[in-house]
């Protein structure tokens, strides 16, 4: 809810031809908690299903501590990822600035109602720090998925000879379940993997089209919906 309502609203306020909505002070927050919001959203997408994943390989819940399965270890873990992106992306709130200051040639990216001035050493640092992060929650959303589907394959070939005699018609519990996880998986890494390209592709124009932010606001809203 926090990404769409810090994107989407200003984008639809700006799509519908209002000018200056915000001052330096909305930009700077809005700039702020859409990056938070959507680090927040990654990260802990990322980490729920590896604790799914933990939960059903029988061989790394053994070899783990078994609180670590427990609620108050994921609700601390959640807790993590919300401080760490509040720290991360403080550099966004220090260089994000008002609609006012977009003709002054020391802004180097212009927004449709807000404007950055980050230089282009600063910029190439916070992109490599932001496709890191966004990279390694890509790989273990892969990997926690991959590992759930394999071990349901497996489960589901040892009980396969129980549920042949039963010749029930229905979908395995197995089959649905991997159905599920292959779709969120794909959802997920299509959407973040576009959104990244777009974003950064919407960064690197001199004057990007308003199709093309658009598109990159739509597609960056595009998970969490």
């Amino acid at each position: 809810n926090l990404v769409l309502c810090s994107k989407g609203i200003p984008q639809t306020m700006a799509t519908l031809g209002m000018e200056a909505f915000l001052d330096e002070a909305g930009c700077k927050l809005i700039f702020y908690l859409h990056r938070v919001a959507r680090g927040v959203s990654l990260s802990t997408t990322c980490l729920l299903s590896g604790f799914q994943a933990i939960k059903l390989c029988p061989s790394i819940s053994r070899w783990m501590d078994l609180h670590i399965r427990s609620p108050k270890c994921i609700v601390f873990c959640c807790f993590l990822c919300w401080v760490l992106h509040f720290m991360v992306n403080i550099p966004i709130a220090l260089y994000v600035a008002g609609p006012t200051n977009s003709k002054n040639v020391s802004m180097v990216f212009v927004y449709r109602y807000c404007s950055s001035h980050l230089s282009g050493i600063l910029f190439s640092v916070t992109a490599v720090l932001y496709t890191v992060t966004d990279g390694l929650c890509l790989s273990l959303m892969v990997w926690s998925s991959g590992s759930m589907v394999l071990i349901l394959h497996r489960h589901k070939q040892r009980v396969q000879h129980i549920r042949s005699s039963r010749l029930s018609p229905r979908t395995s519990h197995e089959t649905r379940a991997t159905h599920t996880i292959l779709i969120l998986v794909s959802m997920f890494v299509s959407f973040h993997a576009l959104a990244s390209i777009l974003s950064y592709w919407v960064t690197q124009l001199q004057n990007p089209s308003q199709w093309l932010r658009s598109i990159s606001v739509l597609v960056a809203s595009g998970f969490p919906t």
